[in-house]
């Protein structure tokens, strides 16, 4: 919110030098990681990483964000500040950041993988979020969160 750099919470689902990615990533991938930072089929996930994305408990350890005031609940996906400059103009950034980022948001509940930066989607999604919040778009976001992580389609990150 406001620009403020938080350090976010996480288990530890990849190899320790994964930071190293060109060591692991091919150069598909690297632009991938370039535009996205994410990667599809990650080669650095161990497989106690993929189990434990899959399940989103690598996510758990944020709710003491929560507790601390960095995160809510639901909210914009926090981003790098490389990904705010590269993938947003100046009057997009203040709306993005005039709330508090969020554990979980609309971005996870609906196209959660299939919106990218590249494509635009994703920044449209979470702008549509700042611009629009309300209660019944929270109920949407929590209960898409869970039929993202559990239901039908769960893709696991």
């Amino acid at each position: 919110m406001h620009g403020k750099t938080i350090k976010i919470l996480k288990l530890r689902s990849m190899v320790a030098d994964a930071g190293d990615v060109q060591k692991y990533l091919s150069p598909e991938q690297l632009h991938q990681w370039e535009v996205e930072r994410k990667v599809d089929d990650d080669p650095r996930i161990t497989k106690v990483g993929s189990f434990i994305r899959k399940c989103s408990i690598d996510e758990m350890p944020q709710f003491l964000n929560v507790l601390n005031g960095d995160l809510s609940v639901i909210g914009p996906r926090p981003i790098t500040r490389d990904e705010l400059e590269q993938h947003f103009s100046d009057e997009e950034k203040a709306v993005l950041l005039s709330v508090q980022p969020g554990i979980t948001g609309l971005w996870q509940a609906t196209d959660r993988n299939a919106a990218t930066f590249e494509s635009g989607l994703r920044q449209k999604i979470e702008l549509h979020y700042v611009r629009n919040r309300c209660f019944s778009i929270d109920w949407k976001c929590f209960t898409g969160t869970f039929g993202a992580m559990f239901g039908k389609g769960a893709t696991g990150k």
